[in-house]
């Protein structure tokens, strides 16, 4: 049976390169270029499966990639704004703050011709020029304090706003390599098309069966009941987008991947899930297998690199990969990692 496409690495890494695409494009690549004429051809059915099923795995983890990218940038951007309103404001302060002093010593320049201690016997009330000279004295440390603090917010909060800006720069520029990791696995994908349809129909035709579990009818969901108003609406919401396309990064409502189509599904229940499969996996509380109820999220392999729905009786409804459809699958259609309840 083919595997089923997966979807995350949810921590994004600037280690992110080709390497992990171009490693099953280049062993795809080996494969779909054709066999020798002495293979078997059944064996060579049998690669060409494989390669597809290799990568509609990497398309996957690649989206998923992509995803979490998107996501750390739309932070960062947030971030980065913060910062920048900080700074501004910030500025407006120094600035008040300026003009202060600079009024200040402007008075000073006015009265600074008579040196303090002649000014001092002239004062017709001693007791009062000392006081007033002791009150400017301790504005004049306060005001100095208080712009020193103010110019250090102020180099603080710019060199916060360059190394933000530094980072969402680099995300960026690593959301952009793993669109190309994306078009690399979508022209390997298209190539394993074009060599699966040239085999026979019946071999296109026991490909597509194993790609659907098997399964030649909807399965029986009469009696099954969600376990709390959410996942009501999730599993709902769910149902709705059977037949809707697989699509690179979508999270509805017209196409989805898988983690975009968790995230669409609780969204119409009012609840807000993280973007990717990985961090969707720890978005509730884990339970067995075995107590899973419809609206729990089942995700799979040890690295969560994919993720549907348990919508009852053994049944998960989930986005497949590029190609296929939002459709039914046995929740057993490869390693189940956990199960979590929203």
């Amino acid at each position: 049976m083919v595997s089923h496409r997966r979807c995350t690495q949810s921590g994004f890494t600037r280690g992110v390169r080709v390497t992990v695409v171009s490693a099953a494009a280049a062993t795809a690549a080996a494969t779909l270029t054709g066999a020798p004429a002495s293979a078997d051809p059944k064996d060579t059915r049998e690669s060409a499966k494989a390669a597809v099923d290799r990568l509609y795995e990497e398309a996957e983890r690649a989206t998923e990639r992509f995803n979490a990218a998107g996501e750390r940038v739309k932070v960062l951007r947030g971030e980065a704004d913060r910062a920048q309103d900080a700074t501004a404001r910030g500025q407006e302060r120094v600035n008040e703050m300026r003009n202060a002093l600079g009024a200040m010593a402007g008075a000073q320049y006015r009265t600074g011709s008579i040196d303090p201690s002649v000014a001092l016997l002239l004062s017709a009330d001693p007791d009062t020029y000392l006081e007033q000279a002791a009150a400017l004295d301790r504005a004049g440390a306060r005001q100095a304090m208080t712009l020193d603090k103010l110019r250090h917010a102020q180099r603080k909060l710019a060199q916060n706003r360059a190394e933000t800006t530094r980072a969402l720069t680099d995300l960026e520029r690593n959301r952009a390599a793993v669109s190309r990791h994306k078009r690399a696995v979508e022209s390997k994908l298209r190539e394993a098309r074009r060599l699966l349809d040239s085999l026979p129909p019946e071999d296109r035709a026991s490909f597509d069966r194993a790609s659907r579990s098997g399964r030649e009818t909807l399965p029986d969901l009469s009696g099954v009941a969600p376990g709390s108003a959410r996942a009501v609406s999730a599993v709902a919401a769910v149902h709705r987008a059977l037949g809707k396309p697989y699509v690179w990064g979508a999270n509805g409502p017209s196409g989805f991947d898988c983690s975009g189509l968790m995230q669409w599904a609780y969204a119409q229940a009012g609840v807000s899930l993280p973007r990717t499969s990985q961090a969707q996996r720890y978005a509730g509380r884990m339970v067995p297998l075995s107590q899973a109820q419809p609206g729990d999220l089942v995700a799979y392999r040890a690295d969560a690199s994919h993720i549907g729905m348990y919508v009852g009786n053994g049944q998960v409804i989930h986005a497949p990969y590029p190609g296929a459809a939002v459709r039914y699958d046995p929740v057993g259609m490869m390693p189940v990692s956990s199960v979590t309840r929203i």
